[in-house]
């Protein structure tokens, strides 16, 4: 009884409403924040020199899809486009995305009905101790079949749709995460060229502190020629320029690894080189920088999009284990035709038909039904607590972020003002050198600090331009803006661009500048 009511049930909901068991999916709601900081930091200090100018962070200014052509560097902007075109992991995100969408379509297919044909032909014998099976009297005879069958699982509880769902969600989170590859390897280009724009002057300012050394030895030298200074002080001095020498093949050492590093990223080998080379004087400092609202950032992040589409799937397999534990439905109908030669299959009273349903329910399985459907469950308080930590990690990332703006910009000042007075203090000691005013350790401690001085402020110049690449990642990178041909738009249909606010008519960063 209990049975025959529950397939009435099913029949008439299925035929009405079209019911699924299991939850249904609600986008998690944006956390309430109003902001990344409890002091947000609006205006960026200038660092007083070409290349480090005052920037501002501009609420709700939408970022570009090329994003890195905020930099002004042709030959950056020729690398990143090589690199997405070549990179292999690109590809393999691409592929990813292909399988994940093809897996959906074949799912699909269970909401249709199956029909299959089938041909046989055997050669068959009667013992002689039985009548003969044909009208002749041959006890040796062929027999050819010929059969159509149609068969369709009513999804009475939403089992198959909930599987549709779910592979569906899981297409949409390979999309986010091709869009997530995209990000990535454009970021790391971007970093890698930043870096070797600092290593190369890291490199032109300990060559130029070399000179100056050797500059300083060679007057040491002559005065100790002289008898003016002791030979001690210039032992100290060539002891000085060594240290300084030595520093400089790490340098050299860590611009060739770079190097390597932007080739493999554009997809080739290392024995391949790239024809561009970068400067930190050729990399522009965008003046405005974007700060999405809170709200917006998960749906602008990449790996965010991604956990929520998993999230997603795991909700729709706690619908499938269900729908699993309850009864199975299934029509049929098959038509066949069977004769002793082919040329007979379709004569008068050899046509068969067959019609049936099937109703299917587990009875005892040792509860591995009922554990499938806990392990779904697990499954889902899984996704969500995985789904929440990666917006825990995209907000943190967008604060450090802030902060490493805010306090590397006051870092380049500060380095900025530290070079110009140790250049200065070092052009006056060498002065009173040259002229015997002064010892031979108040140069060297003069040199010893410009040296550090510099480096100090040409890595702080550098990270100025990291933290600027770092920000248009952590905000999401604007995959949303960015061009895409015929079949990357085919490839992106499963990636919902975020909700436009209806009051927005913010430019991007580009149109800004």
């Amino acid at each position: 009884m209990r049975l025959g009511s529950l397939l009435l049930a099913g029949v008439v909901c299925t035929a009405l409403t079209g019911c699924m068991v299991g939850p249904d999916f609600q986008n998690p709601a944006p956390p309430k924040a109003s902001s990344f900081l409890p002091d947000t930091p609006t205006d960026l200090v200038a660092g007083g020199i070409p290349g480090g100018d005052a920037q501002k962070l501009v609420q709700g200014l939408d970022i570009p899809g090329q994003w890195w052509e905020v930099f002004q560097s042709r030959p950056l902007n020729g690398l990143i486009e090589s690199a997405l075109r070549a990179n292999p992991d690109v590809h393999a995100a691409v592929a990813g995305l292909k399988q994940a969408q093809e897996n959906a379509r074949a799912q699909r297919a269970t909401l249709f009905p199956t029909l299959q044909a089938g041909l046989g032909a055997s050669q068959n014998q009667t013992p002689t101790s039985l009548s003969p099976a044909t009208s002749t009297g041959s006890t040796v005879y062929g027999l050819f079949t010929l059969g159509l069958s149609i068969s369709y699982a009513l999804d009475i509880w939403g089992g198959n749709r909930r599987q549709i769902e779910s592979l569906e969600a899981l297409a949409e989170a390979q999309c986010f995460q091709l869009e997530g590859a995209y990000l990535s390897l454009a970021s790391n280009v971007v970093a890698a060229a930043i870096q070797e724009a600092s290593l190369r002057a890291q490199i032109d300012a300990t060559q130029r502190i070399i000179a100056a050394q050797r500059e300083t030895l060679g007057i040491l030298q002559r005065q100790s020629g002289l008898g003016a200074i002791p030979g001690g002080d210039v032992a100290t001095q060539q002891a000085a320029l060594a240290q300084s020498e030595a520093t400089l093949p790490p340098l050299q050492k860590a611009l060739a690894l770079q190097r390597d590093l932007l080739v493999t990223l554009t997809g080739r080998l290392p024995n391949e080189d790239v024809a561009a080379k970068f400067r930190l004087e050729d990399l522009t400092l965008p003046r405005d920088l974007p700060l999405s609202l809170p709200s917006r950032l998960v749906e602008q992040r990449p790996d965010v999009r991604a956990a929520e589409s998993n999230l997603h799937s795991a909700s729709a397999l706690v619908g499938v284990a269900t729908a699993n534990q309850l009864p199975q439905i299934t029509l049929s109908t098959s038509v066949n035709t069977q004769s002793l030669s082919t040329d007979t299959l379709f004569g008068p009273g050899l046509m068969g038909l067959s019609v049936g349903a099937s109703a299917l329910q587990t009875v005892l399985d040792g509860g591995a039904l009922a554990a499938k459907k806990r392990a779904a469950i697990a499954g889902l308080e899984q996704a969500d607590a995985q789904y929440r930590s990666t917006v825990l990690l995209a907000f943190r990332n967008v604060a450090d972020t802030l902060r490493s703006l805010q306090y590397d910009a006051i870092t380049l000042k500060a380095s900025v003002d530290a070079e110009n007075a140790a250049a200065t203090s070092l052009d006056i000691a060498q002065r009173r050198l040259a002229l015997g005013d002064t010892t031979y350790l108040t140069v060297l401690i003069a040199q010893l600090t410009y040296q550090q001085a510099l480096l100090n402020r040409v890595q702080a110049q550098a990270s100025r331009l990291t933290d600027t690449a770092a920000l248009f990642q952590a905000l999401g990178g604007g995959w949303w803006n960015r061009d895409a041909g015929p079949e990357e738009q085919a490839r992106r249909l499963h990636c919902q661009p975020p909700a436009r606010p209806a009051a927005s008519a913010k430019p991007t960063v580009a149109q800004a500048l």
